[in-house]
C-alpha cells in the first residue's frame, strides 16, 4: 500500500500527465537544433515549436501567430501588465491600472512596483462571494486608466468571474482587459471576445513547471514592450531560446486538456460537492466563495487553530492558501477580503482536484478531517467547562485572537489535585505542553502547582524558542487558578 499522502493541491501544480512526459522524452531524444536558426536542425525544433503553438492557441481558440511562449503564468502576467504600463510612464502621463485585491502577487507585485514608479493604481474588493460588480469596475475606470488585470479563477477560492460582463465594460470605456486564466485553463471554457490579453500556463493542466503563454490581441501588439531582451525570439516580444521539449508538452497538454474538458469539469464537480457534503455540518465550517472553477473547495474551520488543523492531516497533501505565499504564516488577503477575520483566515484549508482524484480519496478525506475536527473542537475553550464534581479551581488566559487559548479547571480534595483538564486553542507544540502539564498537576497541592518553567516545559516537548510567548500564556492561565465556588459543573 504507497505511503504517498493522498495529492489534493491540484490548484497548485498538477502532476505531468504521462502522454505528456512520453512526448518530451521523445523530443529531448531527437537531434534538434535551436528553434531559432535557419539549418535542418533548426527547421525540425521549429517545426516542434509550431505544432505546439497551434495545439496552445486552439485551447484559448486564438490565432497561433498570437500565442507568446513564456516561463508560465507569472511571466506572463508581468509581461502583460509591465510591458503595457511601463512604456506609458515616459510619456508625462500616469497611467492608471485597476486590479481586483483578490489577484494573484504576479499581478499585484507588478501593479505595486509600477505605481511606485509613478503609475496609479486601484484595487478593488469583491463581494462576500469574491465576484466583481460590472458596475464598481465601470466606476473605476478613468480617462487615463491604461489596463485592467483580473483572474478568472481565483487560485484560492476558485470563483468564477462574468468575463463576458466585465470584458463588456472595458470595451465600452475603450480600456483594455488582461485576463489570468491559469487556474480556468482547461477547466473551464476561454473566451477572448472583448480581451487584450491572456496568460495561462502548463503545469496546471497536466503540462510540465517553467512553461507558459502570453496571448495578444493583434490590436495590442503593437502597445506591448517586450520584458525580457536579447533577441527577436516571439515575434520580438519575449528574447530567449526556446525550450523545445516543454513547448511540446505544453502543446500536448492542452490538446488533452480541451479533448476532456466537459466530462472532467462534470466528475470534478461531483467530488467537490462530495466533500463539501461530507463536512457541511462541522460546527463553525463555513465555504469561501461562490461555487465556480469544479476543481477547488477552499474552507474556513472556524474556532480550529490554523496550525493544528494543517499539521493534523500529514496523510493529505494539501494548501493553506496560494502555493506562493502560504509559508508566509501570515492571513490570506483574499479570505479577509471575503470578510474573514484574521483567525479564520489562518483556520482555512484549500482542498483541489484532478485527473487522479476519485471518491475514494474524497471519502478518506472527510473522515480525516471529521476526526482532526472533532478532537481539536472537544479540547477548545470555547466548549463548555469540563464535568467537574466538588471542590474545583478554575483559571484561563489568552484568547483565539492571541493565537493561544488555555482554560485550566482542577478538581482538588484536602489541598491536592486529584484531577486535571485543560482546554487549548493553539498550535500542536502548545497542545503537547498542556497534555503534558495535564498529566503533571495531579497529585500537585494547591500551594505549589507550576510544575516547572515554561522554558523547561518548551524543552521537553522540543518547541521552538519562538513558541515560548505561547507557552508563557499557559503560565498565566495557571497563575490566574481560583476557587470556583460550587464548583464547574
Amino acid at each position: 500500500m504507497s505511503t504517498e499522502p493522498i495529492y489534493l493541491d491540484y490548484a497548485a501544480t498538477t502532476p505531468v500527465d504521462q502522454a505528456v512526459a512520453a512526448r518530451m522524452a521523445e523530443v529531448l531524444a531527437m537531434r534538434l537544433g535551436n528553434a531559432a536558426s535557419s539549418h535542418a536542425s533548426g527547421r525540425a525544433a521549429r517545426a516542434v515549436v509550431e505544432a505546439a503553438r497551434t495545439q496552445v492557441a486552439a485551447l484559448a481558440g486564438v490565432q497561433p501567430a498570437d500565442i507568446v511562449f513564456t516561463s508560465g503564468a507569472t511571466e506572463s502576467n508581468n509581461l502583460a501588465i509591465t510591458g503595457t504600463v511601463q512604456p506609458l510612464l515616459g510619456r508625462g502621463g500616469r497611467p492608471h491600472v485597476v486590479t481586483l485585491a483578490t489577484e494573484h502577487r504576479s499581478v499585484l507585485e507588478p501593479v505595486r512596483a509600477l505605481t511606485a514608479a509613478g503609475a496609479t493604481s486601484t484595487l478593488l474588493r469583491p463581494d462576500r462571494d469574491g465576484v466583481l460588480a460590472p458596475e464598481s469596475l465601470a466606476a473605476a475606470l478613468r480617462p487615463e486608466t491604461c489596463l485592467v488585470s483580473l483572474l478568472h479563477v481565483n487560485n484560492e477560492t476558485g470563483v468564477a468571474q462574468d468575463i463576458p460582463a466585465l470584458a463588456a465594460v472595458c470595451a465600452a470605456r475603450g480600456v483594455p482587459l488582461h485576463l489570468d486564466a491559469a487556474q480556468s485553463a482547461g477547466k473551464l471554457p476561454l473566451e477572448v471576445t472583448g480581451l487584450a490579453l491572456l496568460s495561462f500556463t502548463a503545469h496546471k493542466l497536466g503540462g510540465p513547471q517553467g512553461i507558459g503563454a502570453l496571448w495578444v490581441s493583434p490590436a495590442h501588439r503593437g502597445r506591448l514592450a517586450p520584458q525580457m531582451r536579447g533577441g527577436s525570439h516571439e515575434r520580438g516580444l519575449r528574447a530567449g531560446t526556446l525550450a523545445t521539449h516543454q513547448i511540446a508538452g505544453f502543446g500536448l497538454a492542452c490538446e488533452l486538456a480541451a479533448a476532456r474538458r466537459e466530462r472532467e469539469a462534470a466528475r470534478l464537480v461531483g467530488l467537490r460537492e462530495r466533500l463539501w457534503t461530507g463536512l457541511a455540518d462541522l460546527p463553525g465550517v463555513l465555504r469561501n466563495g461562490r461555487p465556480g472553477a469544479p476543481h477547488i473547495l477552499n474552507l474556513t474551520f472556524a474556532g480550529i487553530e490554523g496550525e493544528s488543523l494543517f499539521t493534523g492531516l500529514p496523510e493529505f497533501a494539501l494548501s493553506t492558501g496560494s502555493a506562493c505565499s502560504s509559508h508566509s504564516g501570515e492571513p490570506s488577503p483574499v479570505l479577509r477580503a471575503l470578510g474573514r477575520d484574521t483567525e479564520q483566515a489562518q483556520s482555512s484549508l484549500r482542498f483541489s482536484f484532478g485527473s487522479g482524484t476519485d471518491e475514494v480519496h474524497i471519502d478518506a478525506a472527510i473522515a480525516a478531517v471529521r476526526q482532526l475536527h472533532a478532537t481539536l473542537w472537544n479540547a477548545s475553550p470555547a466548549r463548555p467547562l469540563p464535568d467537574i464534581q466538588g471542590e474545583c479551581w478554575l483559571g484561563e488566559a489568552g484568547s483565539e485572537r492571541l493565537g493561544t487559548w488555555v482554560r485550566v479547571t482542577l478538581a482538588a480534595a484536602q489541598g491536592v489535585v486529584r484531577e486535571a483538564r485543560i482546554q487549548v486553542y493553539g498550535c500542536p507544540d502548545t497542545a503537547a505542553c498542556c497534555r503534558l502539564l495535564q498529566q503533571r498537576l495531579v497529585g500537585r497541592p494547591l500551594a505549589a502547582l507550576q510544575p516547572g518553567t515554561p522554558e523547561e516545559w518548551r524543552t521537553t516537548v522540543g518547541a521552538s524558542v519562538e513558541k515560548l510567548g505561547r507557552f508563557l500564556i499557559i503560565e498565566d492561565a495557571l497563575t490566574a487558578l481560583r476557587a470556583v465556588p460550587g464548583g464547574a459543573a
